[in-house]
């Protein structure tokens, strides 16, 4: 049987929606090549020593819904992933039963808004923690929010280097943190 997914409303302490993007111009392929390798080849974009995906269901070097990675995350929480949709210029993630976080996150790689010849892909997640203990090391001890942060400037960074072409920029990262109402408490950029 399947694990359950672990939406934010499961989880406790509060909520964070976070932004991880670069932008990149004259890419060497199109943003729908780009995208397709990023997603067949998930765990090499992340690095191991502080988020290291394996898949565990689904075939290798493709991503389809329902596929499944365990994260062995730095720390002494693991957890699971599932693929929930996949667009476009996108595919998202859900946190299973058991993962330090209850949540979603979701990577897309777009055109610019405005500069031409610009792609830019984001990490886009909303998620809290699965519990106190996780909320404590994560939220009020900072150790969490650090190696997720450097997971994800990482991945974007990798992301930059692999489409070639000339980086706008360092990665940039905006946290937004809400209480258990909704109302938001701080907007870091």
């Amino acid at each position: 049987m399947p694990k359950p997914e672990q939406p934010a409303h499961t989880g406790s302490g509060a909520f964070f929606e976070r932004r991880y993007w670069v932008d990149v111009q004259h890419a060497r392929q199109p943003a729908a090549e780009l995208l397709d390798h990023i997603e067949s080849h998930l765990p090499d974009f992340s690095p191991d020593l502080l988020a290291e995906f394996k898949k565990s269901k689904g075939a290798a070097h493709s991503l389809r819904v329902g596929d499944e990675f365990g994260v062995k995350i730095l720390g002494p929480w693991n957890g699971d992933v599932r693929v929930t949709d996949i667009g476009p210029d996108y595919f998202e993630l859900a946190t299973l039963e058991s993962h330090p976080e209850a949540g979603r996150i979701c990577f897309s790689l777009k055109p610019h808004a405005t500069l031409p010849d610009t792609l830019r892909f984001e990490i886009h997640s909303k998620a809290r923690s699965r519990d106190g203990l996780v909320a404590f090391t994560y939220d009020t001890l900072g150790f969490g929010k650090k190696v997720q942060q450097q997971t994800w400037e990482t991945f974007c960074q990798r992301v930059s280097d692999y489409c070639g072409g000339l980086q706008l920029g360092p990665v940039q990262v905006e946290t937004i943190r809400q209480d258990e109402s909704g109302t938001e408490i701080t907007h870091d950029a």
